[in-house]
Formats: structure tokens, C-alpha cells, sequence
């Protein structure tokens, strides 16, 4: 590359910067022949991102093609037990952290470290915790930001408009009524590959009463 210093050529055609390139040449072209347009762009630093609505087997698909467009890695949760031979390697190399559910400081202070060890760590939750309808979301990604002191970062698949993509990102305030109102704000009208499926946006802490019951 004549006039480019040597060290930023190197960076230009490192393995890494290769591997990104073809990732988001895939992910463009995946989206394109499905007819799904991928809008925002990723949040400038590590974050939870809440993937909504979760519907369809097929989210995670459009989710992942989307962050390869943003150079951007996806990092998420499944149980200890999957990270063991033979397919645990698959399972890591896909972007999944192992979780001990036994562990005495938990999921939410397991995640805490990990945004500590690898501070741009884009970690994608399903908040509502299943495919099928729901009557609250899990308040998993609300804790886990609040403790790692990292941004919510809202990701959204809309069948209606066939986007896919990132939007409103916030600091957890600590008053979980009113951040979850924004919630419900940015996912209204969005609509999910199977929405029948998709419940209310809400979390069992917002009602004292509920929440206390629920613990």
C-alpha cells in the first residue's frame, strides 16, 4: 500500500482484521438474501444488550449477521456442563461464557468479573428467558449492568419493517420503573418473528409487592 506506514499495513492485513472483513461480508450477504436491513450501530464500549423480541430460533441467526456488519462479537451465557468435550471448544469459540450456577457469588457477580477482565465484552441476553410468551422479563440484564457498572444497550429484531439492529442505549439509573419504561418505549410497535410469543415488557422488581413475592 504506497504511503501507508508499514505498521499500519501490517494492522491492515493482520488474520484478525482478514477474519473481520469476510465475517461482515457474510453477515451483509446473509441478511441481504433473507431481506433483513441492519440498522444502528454498536455501542462505543462493553455492554448488555438486550436481544427482543425473542421469539424464534431464528433471532439468534439474524442477531449474530448483524454484529459481523459491526465488526462487533457477541458474547453469551449457557451452563457449565456445555463447555466440556466434545463440543466445548464450539461453544467458546461462538462467543458462549460458561456459567456455574453454584458458584457462590452467582451469575450476576460472575458477569461483573468478566466485564472487569474484558472490559469491551458485549454480552447479549434474551431478557424474557424463553421463546414462549412470558408474563415478565428476567431481571438478569438490569443486574448484571448495574453491578459492572456497564451501559444497557436495547437490540431489536421488527418483522414488520424487516430491520434487525441496535438502538437506545442508557446507564441503569437505579430506578428500575423508569428505565423500564424506556424499555417498553423503544420495543413498542416492534414486532417478533413469531409475536404471539412475545409478552409483556416488564419486570417482576418494577411492583414491590410482586417482586418480594417472587424472591
Amino acid at each position: 500500500m504506497e504511503g501507508v506506514p508499514r505498521s499500519v499495513e501490517a494492522s491492515l492485513t493482520s488474520p484478525a482484521v482478514r477474519v473481520a472483513g469476510v465475517k461482515a461480508f457474510l453477515g451483509r450477504l446473509f441478511l441481504k438474501l433473507w431481506r433483513w436491513t441492519p440498522v444502528g450501530t454498536k455501542p462505543a464500549r462493553g455492554s448488555v444488550i438486550v436481544c427482543a423480541p425473542h421469539t424464534s430460533n431464528l433471532d439468534y441467526l439474524l442477531m449474530i449477521f448483524t454484529a459481523w456488519t459491526q465488526n462487533m462479537n457477541l458474547s453469551f451465557l449457557g451452563k457449565a456442563q456445555l463447555f466440556k468435550p466434545p463440543l466445548g471448544w464450539l461453544m467458546r469459540a461462538t462467543g458462549g461464557i460458561p456459567v456455574d450456577r453454584n458458584a457462590a457469588n452467582g451469575l450476576v457477580g460472575q458477569m461483573t468479573e468478566a466485564f472487569t477482565a474484558t472490559p469491551d465484552l458485549m454480552l447479549a441476553i434474551p431478557a424474557e428467558g424463553t421463546r414462549s410468551k412470558a408474563e415478565y422479563w428476567k431481571s438478569g440484564f438490569y443486574r448484571i449492568a448495574q453491578s459492572a457498572e456497564v451501559p444497557i444497550c436495547l437490540a431489536f429484531i421488527d418483522k414488520s419493517k424487516r430491520e434487525v439492529g441496535f438502538g437506545l442505549v442508557f446507564e441503569p439509573s437505579g430506578d428500575i420503573a423508569a428505565d423500564m419504561e424506556r424499555v417498553r418505549v423503544f420495543y413498542d410497535g416492534k414486532i417478533g418473528l413469531k409475536h404471539h410469543n412475545f409478552g409483556p415488557v416488564r419486570l417482576r422488581e418494577e411492583t414491590p409487592d410482586e417482586g418480594a413475592a417472587a424472591g
